[in-house]
């Protein structure tokens, strides 16, 4: 687990090719570095589709959404992706008010954005 002042990080691999990054407490400019470095070390380790699960994110800010661009763009450039999961309603709206909404998969639960990803059968750890 990865954590900064504001911001909890968790990760889970329910299939070869995939993980699940559970983000938690607020995105901003302070902790926008630790949730880059976290996402891009996993897509780099051989884990190129990442799902960000938004659930328990408190705030986040013009910051956040630019690093959730840029770990898009990365994963896209090692012919992955990036979904985002079971968004907050301040955040859905902020995704949905800025348009980043239109450029990631945005999904109500994790296990949905999961199994839209192109993978292996989930592990037993993480049902679907």
């Amino acid at each position: 687990m990865t954590h900064s002042p504001t911001l909890a990080l968790t990760v889970r691999h329910p299939a070869d090719s995939i993980a699940v990054l559970t983000v938690a407490g607020e995105i901003d400019v302070d902790s926008v570095p630790a949730l880059r470095t976290r996402a891009l070390e996993l897509i780099r380790q051989g884990r190129p589709h990442l799902v960000l699960d938004l659930a328990p994110v408190e705030f986040c800010d013009s910051s956040g959404l630019n690093a959730m661009i840029g770990i898009l763009r990365y994963a896209k450039d090692r012919h992955g992706s990036l979904s985002l999961a079971a968004a907050p309603p301040h955040l859905a709206r902020l995704l949905d008010v800025t348009g980043v909404g239109e450029l990631i998969p945005v999904l109500p639960t994790t296990a949905e954005a999961v199994d839209g990803l192109p993978s292996a059968s989930p592990r037993p750890e993480y049902p679907a």
